[in-house]
């Protein structure tokens, strides 16, 4: 059974890097939303620390491991640190969805 998770990056400050990246990062993440692990991730909005938020549907932490492992963002040094944590959200519209009891 597939588990929500939230994965918060902490970017470097090198935003030359950070760009040149995000090409590759998103080609790689994209295949992550067309089978179904990866249902939302952006960065935080201007004026926000460095970094972005990523929710996967998987079956446990260590298959969010891998993919943060291999996203291009962390072989080439822009994510600083990745915080990946288990989410069941009780309330809202997509509490189900996101729990697997929609």
């Amino acid at each position: 059974m597939a588990t929500t998770f939230a994965v918060i990056y902490s970017y470097t400050d090198d935003s030359a890097l950070r760009d040149d990246t995000r090409p590759a990062h998103r080609d790689y993440l994209r295949g992550f939303i067309d089978d179904g692990t990866l249902l939302v991730a952006g960065a935080w909005a201007p004026g926000e620390a460095p970094g972005g938020l990523l929710v996967f549907r998987a079956e446990d932490k260590a298959a969010v491991q891998a993919i943060v492992d291999k996203d291009p963002f962390t072989t080439a040094g822009v994510v600083a640190g990745a915080d990946i944590r288990e989410w069941a959200p009780p309330l809202g519209p997509l509490a189900g969805a996101l729990t697997g009891q929609a």
